[in-house]
């Protein structure tokens, strides 16, 4: 007999325990029993071909519909071509060398097909398949896994195909004993679950439909508590460690800003910038989620609350992504509030506050002004990329710190910054985001904080209109998409072309695909070729900080028709004349990042204009993600359709830490009472034990469940 933490190798052998843990990271029982099927087929039913994307490893349930040999002409040898179909869509297979495949590849077979999918004359195939045919002949225990009715089909890798982590599963099942069930036993029978011995036998090799429903349902509950109870103990910690109350300070420098706000804040900004006032007076450290969509408003409510730390004393961070960022907002900042943000200046008003930047490529003599303005209290807000978080930045006084598109850092900075607070105290969070995010989500994902939205825009803003350019299916398009540029310029007003690479670095891409369009390349060409005549500058991360501060100066003072730069200008960029971009390999993004970069036009009081410009076939998933921003302009529901195109664990992490991915089988979007009760159980459990002590089966489920990088992602996140 076996248990869950046992070396894959005693159970399995040697050479399928190796080939497991190097094509999927699988090393023990537990991580092949919690490798779950990604799907099931019902004997006889073909796999929905459709939906197939360049570059994945896929495995297909298909027909063999007609074979044919025939000699090569570039090299001697024979190509052996078949084409599998579902009924509906076809999908061809090629064999090279491989001509004795003939005799068993007969059409009117079922079976299944795995291998990569690639693309050859703009269709998509598959090279060397391998593939399990259901001969009738076939020996019973070669068929084992294909005689029940349901057929789990299993994430795959090359060399791996489903039927060999089939039958290791079979291996493994055959001698498991799961020797004390995790859960406690008052929740099992609390939800009606079935035993985690059961769950996992059902998920693998289901006797029906409703066995396989049973334990996907216990084992949405294991994943929700291994999340859940990782920031119940995280909020447990937080609360433990005091913050420095900043109450309202009547007739402070928030007021005089108050007074002076040239427009009227919306009824949002007023409510969640009331909630904020009310977190910050307490001495327990605010950790709350702002989000709404690019022109909401978010960094008027942020700055309000950031005078409310400055007038009881203190200091308030902003931490942006990057130098561009963050010097536009500490230029905004000081727009915004003139003579108050100008203490000891000639003119600055009596109860001024200082906005000081604080970016790693200062210059030596600027740096050290930026650094004593901050030691010393000075400055009362602090802007600045992660340089702000080095053990050389002293604050006088770190009441609150703003985290600006909270996603693009990495998780030890934010948890460095949130030691920074004096006297053993944590500062206040607020972090911002203009990607809206479902409820479920930001109640697992930002498990430990308390969320806000701003849902209504300011008044001012105009409409987007977004449209696909298929360049495969109509390469014309793209000559029309620089011509429109041009009107544009034409008229007056510029326009950003993004691309996904700088071009001084090496390309690297996955599948077949051909390296990624870099600015580098694009600006000249477009500048000798379809916009020659256009005054057009270059944008990109790994420019010097003087270098790209003056190219967004030009543009934004007109000097430049159109920029051509990377996701440097995702987010905080704000050039009213800019009326369309142009954004070149839009696949490689993702809906998310796409309806942020279009937030850059239809800032001013003409109409925008956003064209997303790929090679992918239409019928792909990726088609459907670049459909879904061109359908709406609603980040909401665009946050919805994203979850639903994609998988959803990846929220948790995946992209940022490199690592396998945690939910496999709880959805954010359709399992929110699972995620709530688990939530509330939680925090009863951590309540009553912190180090769940008396709880070992749990601290060991989460260790199943959530890989240890995993673990240490989701308490810093």
């Amino acid at each position: 007999m076996t248990n869950l933490r046992a070396d894959l190798k005693l159970v399995v052998g040697a050479a399928t325990a190796k080939a497991l843990a190097k094509g999927l990271k699988i090393e023990t029982v537990s991580d092949l029993l919690r490798h779950y099927p990604r799907r099931y087929a019902e004997r006889g039913q073909l796999t929905d071909i459709a939906g197939l994307e360049l570059g994945e490893h896929a495995t297909v349930m298909a027909r063999i519909e007609r074979v044919n040999k025939r000699r090569m002409k570039a090299r001697s040898g024979t190509l052996l071509e078949m084409v599998i179909t579902d009924g509906k869509r076809r999908l061809q297979c090629t064999f090279f060398n491989q001509a004795w495949r003939e005799k068993e590849l007969v059409p009117g077979k079922n079976g299944l097909f795995a291998g990569k999918v690639t693309a050859f004359r703009d269709v998509l195939q598959l090279a060397n398949p391998e593939y399990e045919l259901f001969d009738a002949d076939r020996q019973a225990e070669a068929m084992d896994d294909f005689l029940a009715e349901i057929i789990p089909v299993y994430p795959a890798a090359q060399g791996i195909p489903t039927w060999v982590i089939a039958k290791a599963v079979r291996q493994v099942l055959d001698v498991l004993e799961v020797d004390e069930d995790p859960m406690p036993i008052e929740l099992l029978a609390q939800y009606g679950l079935p035993s985690l011995e059961s769950a996992l036998r059902g998920i693998h090799r289901p006797s029906g439909w409703d066995a396989l429903n049973s334990a996907r349902r216990r084992l949405k509950w294991d994943e929700a508590m291994a999340v859940q109870l990782i920031f119940a103990q995280r909020r447990h910690s937080l609360v433990s460690r005091p913050a420095k109350a900043c109450p309202h300070t009547e007739d402070g420098i928030l007021d005089a800003f108050d007074k002076r706000l040239p427009f009227a804040l919306t009824s949002g900004q007023q409510e969640i910038g009331d909630e904020i006032a009310r977190d910050l007076s307490t001495e327990h450290p605010m950790n709350r989620l702002l989000q709404g969509e690019v022109g909401s408003g978010k960094t008027v409510v942020a700055l309000r609350a950031m005078l409310q730390v400055v007038d009881s004393g203190r200091q308030a961070a902003m931490l942006a992504p990057t130098e561009v960022l963050a010097a536009q907002h500490a230029r905004s900042l000081r727009e915004m509030l003139g003579d108050l943000g100008q203490a000891g200046e000639l003119g600055g008003a009596e109860n001024a506050t200082r906005v000081t930047l604080l970016t790693g490529s200062m210059g030596a003599k600027e740096r050290k002004k930026a650094l004593l303005e901050t030691v010393s209290g000075e400055a009362g807000i602090i802007v600045g990329t992660h340089a702000l978080i080095q053990d050389t930045v002293s604050f006088a006084d770190l009441g609150m710190v703003v985290v600006d598109e909270q996603h693009r850092f990495g998780v030890e900075q934010r948890d460095a910054l949130r030691s920074r607070g004096a006297d053993e105290t944590s500062p206040h969070v607020l972090v911002m985001t203009a990607t809206p995010i479902p409820r479920t989500v930001a109640m697992t994902v930002y498990g430990d904080l308390e969320t806000s939205a701003l849902r209504v825009m300011p008044a001012g803003r105009s409409p987007i209109k977004t449209s696909v350019v298929p360049v495969a299916e109509r390469p014309a398009w793209l000559d029309r998409a620089w011509q429109r540029v041009r009107e544009e310029c034409g008229k007056g007003h510029q326009a950003y072309i993004v691309c996904p690479r700088i071009g001084d670095e090496p390309a690297s891409d996955k599948g077949d695909k051909r390296p990624a369009l870099a600015v580098l390349d694009v600006a000249p060409e477009l500048a000798e070729g379809p916009l020659k005549g256009l005054k057009i500058g270059a944008l990109h991360g790994r420019m010097p900080a003087d270098d790209k501060d003056a190219v967004m100066q030009a543009f934004a003072k007109g000097d430049l028709d159109v920029l051509v730069a990377t996701t440097v200008i995702e987010v905080g960029v704000n050039v009213p004349n800019a009326t369309a971009m142009v954004i070149m390999d839009a696949d490689r993004f993702g809906i998310s990042q796409l309806h942020q970069l279009r937030g850059r036009v239809g800032r001013g009081s003409v109409p925008g204009l956003c064209l997303l410009v790929t090679e992918t076939l239409d019928g792909t998933t990726t088609r459907e993600r670049l459909a879904a921003v061109e359908s709406t302009t609603d980040g909401f529901e665009l946050s919805r359709m994203d979850l639903e195109l994609r998988r959803e664990g990846d929220i948790l992490g995946a992209a940022q830490s490199g690592k396998k991915s945690t939910l496999k089988l709880l959805s954010l979007l359709q399992d929110e009472d699972v995620i709530a009760e688990a939530r509330a159980r939680a925090s009863e459990i951590v309540e009553k034990d912190p180090a769940l002590g008396n709880y070992l089966g749990l601290a060991h489920m989460i260790a199943d469940v959530v890989d240890e990088d995993r673990v240490e992602y989701l308490e810093k996140s």
